[in-house]
């Protein structure tokens, strides 16, 4: 799993998000934070010391179990490809 391919799942689960009228705007913007976080992560000129990426993708998954299964789904995936590329 490449880097292109955890970008890819951000990009969607943050179409997602839009595209759903009854989401939370804080979703959306912890959804945009941990795509940040992620660009930076693979920025090898940003320090990245304290890196969370993993735990917050996890905590958007739990947030997405009951009410957002398609979010749910494609963050899923983005927790196991942030794994397998060590993040």
């Amino acid at each position: 799993m490449s880097e292109e391919r955890v970008k890819e799942l951000l990009s969607e689960l943050i179409a997602e998000l839009e595209k759903t009228d009854s989401i939370d705007k804080d979703v959306v913007e912890s959804a945009r934070k941990l795509e940040t976080s992620v660009h930076d992560f693979v920025n090898p000129e940003i320090d990245t010391a304290e890196n969370t990426i993993l735990d917050d993708a996890i905590a958007l998954e739990a947030s997405f179990a009951a009410t957002h299964p398609v979010a749910e789904k494609i963050i899923r995936e983005l927790v196991n490809s942030l794994s397998r590329i060590g993040i």
